[in-house]
């Protein structure tokens, strides 16, 4: 696929407050586009993964608003105008009004989207 956009991309999930779509792109990376529209904590999607922490690296730009990514160790905020690389390890917090576009390794993106996808199922679980 030589270019996608958000209107064009192929996959696409929404949650209360959350908007993504996805492509997959040649040469094994993702591309992401997301839009939130409420805060939200998405710890408890990753339970299941090592650490409950996403293992999949990410690099960003952030659009509008502002993201954020919490380690072991810190957490890492993200502004509008910043790029940013967040290793494996992490778990995301989203602030209403961001938007950010995000590429990450294909074969890891989907084996932890597959474990998100069973969280969501859970009782309890909230995005």
């Amino acid at each position: 696929m030589p270019k996608v956009s958000r209107d064009t991309a192929s996959q696409h999930v929404a949650l209360d407050g959350l908007d993504v779509r996805t492509e997959d792109l040649e040469g094994g990376y993702t591309v992401c586009f997301e839009q939130h529209t409420t805060d939200g904590d998405l710890a408890t999607l990753f339970r299941g993964l090592p650490e409950d922490r996403c293992q999949v690296a990410r690099w960003g730009y952030v659009v509008s608003g502002k993201t954020a990514f919490r380690f072991a160790d810190r957490e890492e905020t993200y502004e509008a105008g910043d790029a940013y690389y967040v290793p494996p390890g992490h778990t995301p917090l989203h602030y209403a009004g961001a938007e950010i576009v995000e590429f990450s390794p294909t074969g890891p993106l989907h084996e932890t989207i597959a474990v998100v996808m069973q969280n969501l199922e859970r009782p309890g679980v909230v995005a």
